[in-house]
C-alpha cells in the first residue's frame, strides 16, 4: 500500500535492467526504502542492477523474465507477488530494432511486435488480474511519442508503441472502479544505451527526468504524461498535420 505521502511499499520492474525503470525505482526509494522485484533475464547487468538498488537500502528480489516467453508471464507476476502485494508495477522492457531491417525481414518485424506489443499486453493482463485481486495498485506503462504518429524513419518501432499505448489507455478505463490505476508515459528521445549513437531529437531528455515525471504522475493519479511536458502540444500539432506536409519533416 501507499503511505500518507504517496510512497509505495513495493515495486515490480518488468525489464529489470531498464535505465528508465531503475531511475524510477531510485526516485521512489529516495524517500523511503521498499521491497523491489527486478524481473529480467539473468545476466551480469541484472546483478549490477540489483546491487545498485540494494545500495539504496531496499530489499531486492530478482525473478527470471523473458518477454518472448509469453506462457511464463502469469507465473512471473505470481512469483513477484509471493512476498507481498505489488503496489507499483512498471512495464519498462522493449527493443528499438533496425527499422530498415524490420520492414524487410519477417523475423525482425515479428520480434519487435512480440516484445514491444504482444508481451506488453500479456504482462498487462496478468498484472491487472493480480491488482484487482489486491483491490489496489498502480500500473505504469512506458510508451513513446513515436507511437503517436509514426514516421518513416522508425515506423515499425512506432507501430508497436502505438499498439502498447492504445492497449494501456483502454486498460485505464477497464479497471476504473477496481482500485487499480494505470499511467501511460510518453517520453520523447531519452539518452540511454538503447539510443546511444543515434542523433538526439529535439526536446531530448534523460532517464532521471522521466523518472521524476513518473513519480509525480503516480502520486498525482495522472493517467497520461508526456516527457518533457512540452511534447504534448507539439504532438497534438503533428497528429493533425496533413500527410503531404508531415512527410516533409526531417527524421
Amino acid at each position: 500500500m501507499f503511505d500518507a505521502v504517496g510512497n509505495p511499499q513495493s515495486i515490480l520492474l518488468l525489464g529489470g535492467t531498464s535505465e528508465i525503470g531503475l531511475a524510477v525505482v531510485e526516485a521512489f526509494a529516495s524517500d523511503r526504502p521498499m521491497r523491489v522485484v527486478l524481473a529480467a533475464r539473468p545476466s551480469p547487468r541484472l546483478d549490477a542492477a540489483r546491487e545498485r538498488v540494494e545500495r539504496l537500502g531496499c530489499a531486492v528480489e530478482t525473478v527470471p523474465f523473458d518477454a518472448r516467453e509469453l506462457d511464463t508471464h502469469s507465473d512471473v507476476v505470481r512469483k513477484a507477488a509471493a512476498g507481498g502485494d505489488i503496489d507499483v508495477a512498471i512495464v519498462a522492457f522493449g527493443i528499438l530494432g533496425d527499422n530498415e531491417k524490420a520492414w524487410t525481414d519477417v523475423a525482425a518485424a515479428v520480434e519487435l511486435a512480440q516484445v514491444n506489443y504482444t508481451a506488453a499486453v500479456s504482462v498487462g493482463v496478468a498484472l491487472v488480474d493480480r491488482m484487482m485481486e489486491q483491490r489496489h495498485g498502480s500500473l505504469v506503462a512506458l510508451s513513446s511519442v513515436a507511437g503517436e504518429r509514426v514516421r518513416r524513419s522508425n515506423f515499425v518501432y512506432g507501430s508497436t508503441k502505438a499498439g502498447l499505448d492504445a492497449f494501456y489507455t483502454g486498460l485505464t478505463e477497464a479497471v476504473r472502479g477496481f482500485g487499480v490505476r494505470v499511467t501511460v508515459v510518453r517520453p520523447g528521445f531519452v539518452h540511454t544505451r538503447m539510443t546511444e549513437g543515434r542523433r538526439p531529437a529535439p526536446l531530448s531528455t534523460t532517464p532521471e527526468v522521466v523518472a521524476a515525471a513518473v513519480v509525480a504522475a503516480v502520486r498525482g493519479r495522472k493517467e497520461q504524461v508526456w516527457v518533457p511536458a512540452q511534447l504534448r502540444p507539439v504532438m497534438s500539432v503533428l497528429r493533425h498535420l496533413p500527410r503531404s506536409i508531415f512527410r516533409r519533416i526531417p527524421g
